[in-house]
């Protein structure tokens, strides 16, 4: 059987990418993806062409994907924004780095955007998109939505909050075009349902872009920047288990075919940390229980993620699982040997290389001769393959050389990065 997935719909990965970014505070759940369908609807509603309503729906999936921190989250969810645009800067620049969604990186740059009696439309020389302060109207309307209250209930008081600001935060043709909507019973009733994901998915999928290899695997790589760019402590992490995991796979036999697919799998391996704020990931000291809690919770979140995602099932089974241990000591479903392929298992042990030999701000990379005996005691106590491990043993300097090279790779690309938020802010 391949190992490569098959047909993968681009918005069937974006709509669990949001789901990811969701998971960071339940009074976030589901703001992605309600801001898609809002846009979505808005869009239909507008009467915009299709290639339009799916680049909001897109756009709305990942709006605030630029905010790394509890408090940035929590901000935007206030009607009137406390710090509204850095963030969607941040967000821009990330989705610039992706060919497909470089026409969405407009509209998320300035869905913070205030209409200002038509000032709005320009911002800096540049034109300001129509769509960007329709996703800002969709946006808006989706942090008045109490998620505890009877919806239809809250109709007539959104349409007053939404009608107060038009022409000022709010294109007022935006605002007739909402209260059209808005008199539809369905549109409330499936923006409160969950099964408003399903809705989206249903209704984008068939105009979808399906991906082939090199485009999961670019699409890989854009979220492993957002997850190891919320951090300089964590800006390398990533690739540098992908380059052991890849190098660990061409040696132990894998296909060119696997390899990649590894690869995809080693790029989203701590998917789950997206839910893990950034306070959190560059805490100088030990972490309270609480917070260690948190963290530990990345792995099952990595699953639950890309096992919905029709076609990555070998995907999430070797990235998801890197935290298990072949006696049943890891986390999160304490599997033991039996259940845990050689992709994971290969996984496992990249996993440990790379954290043991990269950097960290607290002390640097260990040594050839400590980072194998720490290996060789995890291989001896039963928790990593010790065939793999023999591997690293024989083959130590290529490895530890590709791991290297990516990380170096990976930090520059980091400080590029944030020179361009500064050049910017």
């Amino acid at each position: 059987m391949s190992s490569s997935p098959g047909r993968v719909y681009l918005f069937d990965l974006v709509a669990s990418l949001a789901k990811a970014v969701d998971l960071v505070n339940p009074r976030i759940a589901e703001h992605h993806t309600r801001v898609a369908y809002i846009a979505y609807q808005l869009a239909c509603e507008s009467n915009l062409p299709y290639s339009a309503q799916y680049q909001l729906a897109l756009a709305g999936a990942l709006h605030d994907i630029g905010c790394f921190s509890m408090q940035e989250r929590l901000d935007v969810l206030e009607f009137e924004d406390v710090r509204p645009y850095q963030h969607a800067i941040v967000g821009a620049r990330l989705l610039e780095t992706f060919e497909p969604f470089r026409g969405i990186a407009h509209l998320v740059r300035y869905h913070h955007m205030p209409w200002a009696d038509g000032k709005g439309t320009r911002w800096n020389g540049e034109v300001v998109p129509d769509e960007a302060h329709l996703l800002h109207l969709a946006d808006r309307i989706a942090v008045l939505v109490q998620r505890d209250d009877l919806m239809l209930s809250q109709v007539a008081a959104i349409r007053t909050a939404v009608d107060e600001q038009s022409g000022r935060l709010f294109n007022p043709e935006h605002v007739e075009v909402f209260h059209r909507l808005a008199m539809k019973e369905y549109f409330w009733l499936d923006l409160s349902s969950h099964s408003v994901d399903g809705i989206l998915r249903r209704k984008l999928r068939r105009e979808s872009i399906e991906l082939d290899q090199r485009g999961l695997v670019d699409f890989s790589r854009l979220v492993c920047r957002l997850i190891d760019f919320k951090s300089e402590f964590t800006a390398t992490h990533s690739s540098g288990v992908a380059a052991v995991a890849v190098c660990l796979a061409e040696l132990i036999g894998f296909s060119e075919e696997e390899r990649e697919t590894m690869r995809v799998a080693a790029y989203l391996h701590d998917l789950g940390k997206l839910a893990v704020p950034s306070e959190i990931i560059e805490k100088p000291a030990r972490l309270n229980e609480e917070e260690r809690n948190i963290m530990l919770s990345h792995a099952y979140f990595t699953y639950q993620v890309l096992e919905e995602v029709e076609g990555f099932e070998i995907i999430a089974d070797w990235g998801a699982l890197h935290q298990e241990r072949l006696d049943g000591s890891g986390y999160p479903f304490h599997r033991t040997a039996k259940e845990l392929s050689l992709g994971a298992r290969i996984m496992a042990v990249a996993d440990v290389f790379t954290a043991l030999t990269e950097n960290r701000p607290y002390r640097r990379g260990l040594d050839h001769e400590k980072t194998l005996g720490i290996l060789r005691r995890q291989g001896e106590a039963g928790e990593l393959d010790t065939t793999v491990i023999r591997l690293v043993e024989a083959h130590y300097d290529e490895i530890d050389g590709a791991r290297a090279l990516a990380q170096r790779d990976a930090i520059l690309e980091y400080r590029s990065f944030v020179d361009g938020l500064d050049a910017v802010g």
